[in-house]
């Protein structure tokens, strides 16, 4: 305990002193007289004083509880029973360790940017879209566990049952952060409920995960090559939001930095207006094509290092099977027997397998 205590006290591997230099930097940035003249870069150092601050604070969280772990550990010297309360104090560090140190990896330039989740389900008609409509409560579910903030951005009723497409914005510190693990095919084996001679059926969806971008990110693409097309708007479940054509959906077909052609679509039926749900489109279509650059020169940064690049979108990175209790992640191997807690979106041991796996890779 005494090496733990002292690993809390000097902040670790979180370099508790550099952060707390960094905020004194950040700040004095915010004394200058024309730090306000430029709005969208006074936000971006508004936002990393609130994330280093956050660290921070947690970090002295953790040493109150040592202080803590300290009293008892006295009390049970002096013949104190005080078991019971020692377990409850240890459990509650070793929590929140854990927490800090996912959000400690998360030091990518988008970690801490809002997330936005696309689901899309592969051929199979209901049983494809029935499973992704799963998927998108699964990851609702996952955010209000997390105190993240869910607003759906576009929802498309399936013909019989589930979901045809679906796209949600979580809001928060980090959601992206941690939701980046999540892009990929993910495939469900399950006797299926639609099937009268009960077979076993193999479902698959596609979760695409992009940071929500903002001003100071620049995507530059010409707008005349996108197709604007509307379409009423219906809410989840089939509720009807308005009976005029405010949905919009954008399409883009261009060349990306690595030379080949990319589709890009985004949807949205969240606003009121037409206009405004143009605008919210553009952002999302930006945002993708974002992601999708990210993606290349991350790649690229891998081949040069021989290391192993990020897995494509379109591959596929975890598997669901009902009838044998598992779900198995392809990338790290971490799996569970719990079917019932992931799909109510006990997510966390598979985003941390995924963080821990990416942070290794990044240190060799």
């Amino acid at each position: 305990m005494n090496s733990m205590s002292a690993w809390i006290r000097s902040g670790g591997i979180f370099d508790y002193d550099k952060r707390k230099v960094r905020i004194i930097e950040l700040t004095e940035k915010t004394q200058d007289l024309e730090f306000w003249n430029d709005p969208t870069s006074a936000q971006v150092v508004m936002k990393q004083i609130d994330h280093e601050k956050s660290l921070v604070e947690s970090w002295d969280n953790l040493n109150d509880l040592r202080d803590s772990i300290n009293v008892f550990l006295e009390f049970e010297e002096m013949g104190e029973d005080v078991g019971d309360e020692l377990e409850s104090e240890y459990a509650k560090l070793e929590k929140k360790l854990e927490v800090l140190e996912l959000r400690n990896m998360l030091n990518g330039s988008d970690d801490q940017r809002d997330a936005v989740v696309s689901f899309n389900p592969g051929a199979g008609g209901t049983e494809s879209q029935d499973w992704a409509q799963m998927l998108y409560r699964m990851y609702v579910r996952w955010a209000e566990k997390n105190d993240f903030k869910v607003s759906n951005i576009d929802y498309q009723d399936g013909d019989v049952a589930g979901i045809k497409s679906a796209t949600i914005e979580v809001q928060g510190t980090n959601a992206y952060g941690f939701l980046k693990a999540e892009s990929g095919v993910h495939r469900l084996v399950r006797v299926s409920p639609f099937d009268s001679n009960a077979r076993r059926h193999t479902s698959f969806c596609s979760v695409f995960v992009s940071p929500l971008i903002d001003d100071s990110i620049q995507v530059n693409i010409n707008e005349s090559e996108v197709e604007l097309q509307r379409f009423h708007s219906s809410g989840a479940g089939g509720q009807n939001v308005n009976k005029v054509e405010t949905g919009v959906r954008l399409i883009w077909e261009g060349e990306l930095s690595d030379g080949r052609t990319e589709k890009v679509v985004a949807e949205c039926q969240q606003e009121r207006s037409q206009l405004q749900n143009r605008e919210k489109a553009m952002v999302l279509l930006k945002s993708r094509i974002y992601e999708l650059e990210k993606e290349i020169q991350e790649e690229e940064k891998a081949r040069l290092e021989g290391t192993k690049g990020k897995n494509e979108w379109g591959s596929q990175i975890r598997s669901y099977v009902f009838d044998d209790q598992r779900v198995k992640d392809h990338r790290t191997n971490h799996e569970t027997s719990n079917v019932n807690g992931v799909m109510d979106g006990d997510l966390d041991d598979f985003i941390k397998a995924y963080l821990l796996m990416i942070s290794t890779e990044h240190q060799d």
